[in-house]
């Protein structure tokens, strides 16, 4: 997991991208570079998602890609087959972790609670998604998991936005973490990429600054 790590250690925000279209998703997903942020996570929430991070691939773009929302051994497989940087699952069985493991796929997956973590050791796994983050305090919760666990790193997502996400970042046990605010649905859908570019460009700035 520690080669993970260093891909997603300064990227510090990984857009969720639920793709409308493959042609608007290539498109995203240069937009996000050019904005400062060079990572994207396709989640597998439409019919056209395997095909349009097929695409986003296939384009070249010096962006670290990923696919979310893995529940699923035939989602493992597909994702493997597409060979892409990372695959994020919004939580773990043994069944799923077994899959990623068989298959070479990059996984980071979900945890709620010092049990996840657990079980996510004994796959040799370090590096852990934090899912609802928001829904389930995941600010106190991968505080509290720090000290039993100190040397397991985190990524939160779910209700990241603006106004929180220097807050989590200062943690020392967070090395990036999930957002979608940057990417409203309608500004996708319409293909507003001087919108998503100009609220890419504010959020780095944001986090860069440090600014609570």
């Amino acid at each position: 997991m520690s080669l993970l790590k260093e891909k997603l250690r300064f990227i510090k925000l990984v857009p969720v991208v639920t793709p409308y279209s493959v042609a608007g998703t290539v498109e995203l997903a240069k937009t996000l570079v050019a904005g400062g942020v060079n990572a994207i996570e396709i989640t597998l929430r439409t019919e056209l998602a395997l095909e349009a991070t097929q695409a986003v691939k296939d384009a070249g773009i010096e962006i670290v890609l990923g696919v979310g929302t893995l529940t699923s051994v035939a989602d493992v497989k597909n994702v493997a087959e597409i060979g892409v940087d990372f695959a994020v699952s919004p939580g773990m069985t043994p069944t799923l972790l077994d899959a990623a493991r068989d298959h070479e796929v990059s996984l980071l997956p979900g945890i709620s609670g010092a049990s996840d973590v657990l079980l996510g050791l004994e796959y040799g796994y370090d590096f852990f998604k934090v899912f609802p983050a928001e829904a389930i305090n995941g600010y106190e919760l991968i505080k509290s998991l720090s000290a039993p666990f100190p040397h397991i790193s985190f990524c939160p997502t779910g209700g990241i936005n603006l106004s929180n996400i220097n807050r989590y970042l200062a943690l020392p046990s967070i090395l990036c973490a999930g957002g979608s605010w940057i990417l409203p649905s309608e500004a996708v859908k319409a293909g507003n990429w001087p919108k998503i570019e100009a609220l890419c460009k504010e959020a780095m700035a944001h986090i860069e600054s440090g600014a609570a």
